[in-house]
């Protein structure tokens, strides 16, 4: 596999968008053998064959019919490029979005002007946003593939939803819903060390990051276990903590903790935020699990 990319114009030239190309494409799992090669490091090439098809207009560029091959200042276009290229590099099939389907026929007829084998184009519909149009941050809260990594959208998750797709005939619109259920999924899938890897957190922590939704939700679980914020716990949860530390001084499991502080009807809540910080999170026995007990001993006596 060969990554090319395609910079005929460099007015459109984003600083910084090849490097991003390369970061997402690895983050997916999508792996090359040459490249990236860039269109713009060909241009003698193009100059060369457009030459032999295109004739100069008044302002000097060179076209052929109605189409530009090389603009006047002498860089040639997408269209002559990606024939040229696509030639050159032995390419058969030309999977894309249905917006280029205009584009095949002319693209069929430079082909042939040049004494090429037009390769075979296969177009597929787009994955739009809420209001029919192509993805950008005001039709969509996730617009890029940057986008869903910050969201902590594991990669296996958007390759399952794309898997999910396959080649769809008509546009179809990005189903963010799915993508957030999968991600679930692909969470369950992982094993504690590459979750824990993933979440930026010792492997001790990965049963109590079971429940997290994304890796961003992960890593936060992970930072409110391991350096939980200062909280104020109710004073009337003071026999619960005595409690918890009567039982996890004994040695007893995390699960088993819990059902005893049940049992008697303990404020498992205030237990969890004199452990963690917080009022809500993983599973409280997964947490008492995942912290050492001197560490959970501390915690719940400085809450007291």
């Amino acid at each position: 596999m060969l990554l090319r990319i395609d910079d005929t114009d460099a007015s459109r030239e984003v600083p910084g968008a090849v490097e991003e190309i390369v970061t997402d494409l690895r983050w997916l799992g999508v792996a090359w053998e040459e490249g990236p090669v860039r269109q713009s490091s060909r241009v003698e090439r193009h100059r060369e064959a457009a030459e032999a098809i295109g004739r100069r207009d008044d302002e000097g560029a060179l076209r052929f019919g109605r189409t530009t091959l090389l603009r006047a200042d002498g860089t040639p276009t997408y269209h002559l490029a990606s024939v040229v290229d696509d030639h050159d590099f032995g390419i058969t099939h030309v999977v894309r979005g249905a917006d280029h389907r205009p584009n095949s026929e002319l693209q069929h007829e430079l082909s042939r002007a040049l004494g090429f084998e037009p390769p075979e184009y296969v177009h597929h519909g787009l994955v739009l946003g809420g209001d029919g149009k192509k993805l950008s941050k005001r039709n969509s809260a996730v617009a890029t593939v940057r986008d869903l990594r910050e969201a902590g959208i594991p990669a296996e998750a958007v390759r399952a939803y794309l898997d999910e797709l396959g080649e769809p005939a008509h546009d179809v619109h990005l189903d963010v819903p799915r993508l957030k259920r999968l991600a679930i999924d692909a969470i369950a899938a992982m094993s504690d060390d590459e979750l824990a890897a993933r979440a930026d957190a010792p492997v001790e922590l990965a049963r109590a990051l079971r429940g997290a939704r994304d890796l961003v939700e992960a890593r936060e679980m992970a930072v409110s276990i391991l350096e939980p914020e200062p909280a104020e716990v109710p004073a009337e949860a003071a026999p619960t903590l005595e409690r918890f530390i009567e039982l996890e001084a004994t040695g007893l499991d995390a699960r088993s903790i819990v059902r005893e502080l049940k049992a008697v009807g303990g404020d498992l809540r205030s237990l969890r935020l004199a452990l963690t910080g917080k009022e809500r999170g993983p599973e409280l026995w997964t947490v008492i699990a995942a912290l050492p007990r001197d560490e959970a001993l501390r915690r719940a006596g400085a809450a007291l």
